[in-house]
Formats: structure tokens, C-alpha cells, sequence
């Protein structure tokens, strides 16, 4: 990522003089960027907000947060991936927000649990500041990001659920930890636009990163979406880009939520249609454009209402667990139960039983509000058992040791 940074500074430094003639923004015309900062567990935390010509404080508009990736900053971020041009007709209000220094010097998230930093808590506590000073729709406030910026795009998404309502990553996955860990409050929308020849987070994944097919794997289980996806071939408008674009839309979650993956073939760690070029960018597709596309079409009330993913205690228990592989599942209305599928830590399906009327004697059962679960045969590690009903699903975690 060093490289990048050093491009894009350099990019920086060549159009300085001439920023007011090529970005609109700067013309004086009614748009405004706002320079702050405050103070969050004792660092100074500082952020830019764009307010689009058009807002009206008397109509409340989204708010999208867009975050930098590692050794960038929000400057960066907001001329390389840019989304004024779209706030300005849609309206919407943009938030550039700086991460904190690392021992490099380097501005990161603490997506990795490498520091103390408490970003999800200083990016509520930036909401709060930008609510009580515009009139934010806050069922409509969304999260993306270019690479560390989507990894923190994730971690909102799983723990600062109550508030966002969907997300999108650019070359970002998950840490695996936090993928396990991670716990939404409701069905989230998700897109992720990465390309297969990033050489920074890999497609197929390491020891640090979810592997890409996995990640959309674990967001199409957890929004229950439709396994098979629709599948369009981008037309290849640009030829001399380097790369082509497949797009992979996952439908009929609950609550209408969908899943959406732009996979970039021979694509580098690049913004799609970024006014500039680093490595291989793809030129079949804008993805700041196709970002909001998806994103604003989701509302965190309509995503939180009945029916709704169900993850409580009440009505899906797992004992003993952690367990050494043989796992009691209850829930209520078991009588009706449609079926049962157990994933492990890669996505990967290790167990399906579906169910048809008056298949309830079958030997993995207890009783009537409950069944037996054996992983003897599976390694050790992280398991998602999904037991599924007409109107929603039930969905914990296992641990066989």
C-alpha cells in the first residue's frame, strides 16, 4: 500500500494548483466542506463532512461515511474515490473521516486489534456530532470504503448495526476473528467490488484476510439470499483497461436484502473508474456510482422489521457449547422446522437435513422442540448452524473443541 500512497501524494502534488478548475466543488457554487475535529479517548480525531449544494435543513437527507485505506488519509480518499458528484443531485451528505497514526506513521483503522483505538465508538460519536448539526435521515446512514476502509466498512456493519444500514468495501474483506465474532442486529446489504490480481488483499485470501468467495458466502447465509446468484458479464466497454468486470447479484434475503459482488478479472487494488489510474483499474465500471446504486435503496427501519433474522436465546439455544461435537439445538415452534444446515469457518456446507410434514421421527431428535447436532467427524473450530422457517431464520454459533 506504500505505493499507492506515494502515487496518489505525487498526484496530489502535480494537480495542487489547478484543484479549483478540476473539481466543481470548488467553484464557490453552493457546496460546502466542513473541516473539524474533536476530542475521543483523548486523540484529537479529525474529519471532513461534504454538504451538497442542494440540502435543504428542512428535508433530512442520507449520510454516507467514505473511509480511507491504509497510509491514505480522507483527502485522499475523497478525490480518488469520490462520491461529490453523485451528492450532489442525490443530496446526500459525505463524511471523510481520518483513522489514527500507527507505529509507522501511517494512518490506519484498527481493524486488526493492533492498537487500543476505539474507531466504531469515535464513528458514533462522529454521527451524533454531524446529526445535531444537519438533518440526517437516520434510517439512511451507509458505510464504505477502499481497502482498511472496507475492513472498517465490516466491522461497523457487525458492531455498530443499530445505525448502519448497509455497506459497501472496495478491495477491503474481514479479519477472520471478527467474521466469527460478528453479530448484526438485522439483515445488512452488502457489496463488495474486488479484483482477482490484488496483490495487497488477496482474492483467495491469507491468514489475516477472509478469502472473497467466503465473505460473500457469509453475508449471503446470514441474510438468507438466495444461494444462486443472477450472473451478468459487464460489457467490456474498455479494452485497454487490463481487466474485465463479472457481477454477481445473491436476491431475496429478508427483508429484501441482496448481496452484490463485482468481481474484477485481472483487476488490481484499485477504485473502479477513480479519476486517476494505480495498477490495474477498471474502466468497465464506476464503482462509486454502482455503490450508491445499491446502497440507497436500503432503509434500516424496513431492514429491521418483522419478519426478521432471529438470534436470541428464546428461541435458538445451543448446549453444551463449546462442545466435542455432538450439539442439543432448541428453538420454539420447532413443529415448524424446514430445515437444518451447518457451515463451517471457510463457508463451506458440513451438514443439511430438510424437512417435509411429519418427518419428525427421525432418530436426530429429542423431542418436539429440539434435535441433536453430531461434528464428531468435523476438525476442531468454528461452526454456523442455520435452522431455517417459512417466515425467517434461526442462526447460531458452535464451538467443537
Amino acid at each position: 500500500m506504500n505505493s499507492f500512497k506515494k502515487n496518489l501524494s505525487n498526484y496530489f502534488l502535480i494537480i495542487s494548483t489547478g484543484l479549483i478548475y478540476f473539481f466543481p466543488g470548488a467553484k464557490g457554487i453552493g457546496q460546502t466542506t466542513v473541516v473539524d475535529s474533536f476530542m475521543f479517548d483523548g486523540i484529537i480525531r479529525s474529519y471532513r463532512i461534504y454538504v451538497p449544494a442542494i440540502y435543504n435543513p428542512a428535508m433530512s437527507v442520507p449520510l454516507l461515511y467514505n473511509l480511507h485505506g491504509y497510509t491514505s488519509n480522507n483527502v485522499q480518499q475523497e478525490f480518488y474515490a469520490d462520491f461529490r458528484p453523485i451528492a450532489d443531485t442525490a443530496g446526500f451528505i459525505i463524511i471523510h473521516p481520518n483513522g489514527t497514526v500507527d507505529g509507522s506513521g501511517n494512518l490506519f483503522w484498527n481493524t486488526f486489534g493492533a492498537s487500543s483505538v476505539d474507531d466504531v465508538g469515535f464513528l458514533s460519536a462522529l454521527l451524533d456530532t454531524v446529526i445535531s448539526k444537519y438533518n440526517i435521515d437516520e434510517n439512511r446512514i451507509y458505510s464504505t470504503g477502499m481497502s482498511n476502509g472496507g475492513f472498517m466498512s465490516y466491522d461497523l456493519a457487525c458492531l455498530l448495526s443499530g445505525r448502519i444500514a448497509a455497506i459497501a468495501s472496495v478491495t477491503g474483506s474481514m479479519n477472520p476473528g471478527h467474521k466469527n465474532a460478528c453479530s448484526p442486529q438485522h439483515p445488512t446489504p452488502v457489496m463488495e467490488i474486488h479484483g482477482t490480481a490484488d496483490g495487497t488483499v488477496p482474492y483467495t485470501g491469507n491468514v489475516s484476510f477472509v478469502p472473497i468467495d467466503s465473505l460473500v458466502k457469509y453475508w449471503v447465509q446470514f441474510n438468507n439470499c438466495n444461494p444462486s446468484p443472477v450472473f451478468t458479464n459487464v460489457p467490456d466497454i474498455n479494452t485497454a483497461d487490463g481487466c474485465t468486470a463479472e457481477h454477481y447479484v445473491f436476491s431475496g434475503g429478508v427483508n429484501g436484502t441482496t448481496v452484490e459482488l463485482f468481481k474484477i478479472i485481472g483487476g488490481g487494488h484499485s477504485w473502479p473508474g477513480a479519476p486517476v489510474t494505480f495498477g490495474v483499474t477498471n474502466r468497465d465500471i464506476n464503482a462509486s456510482i454502482e455503490i450508491w446504486r445499491f446502497l440507497s435503496k436500503y432503509k434500516l427501519n424496513v431492514l429491521t422489521a418483522e419478519p426478521e433474522i432471529v438470534n436470541s436465546p428464546e428461541l435458538i439455544s445451543v448446549s453444551p457449547n463449546p462442545s466435542e461435537g455432538v450439539f442439543s439445538v432448541e428453538m420454539q415452534n420447532f413443529n415448524q422446522c424446514q430445515g437444518i444446515e451447518v457451515y463451517n469457518f471457510f463457508g463451506e456446507k458440513v451438514f443439511e437435513k430438510s424437512f417435509s410434514s411429519g418427518s419428525r421421527d427421525d432418530k436426530m431428535f429429542e423431542n418436539q422442540s429440539g434435535f441433536k447436532i453430531n461434528l464428531s467427524a468435523q476438525p476442531s473450530g468454528i461452526y454456523v448452524v442455520i435452522v431455517r422457517k417459512k417466515n425467517y431464520f434461526g442462526r447460531e454459533k458452535l464451538m467443537k473443541y
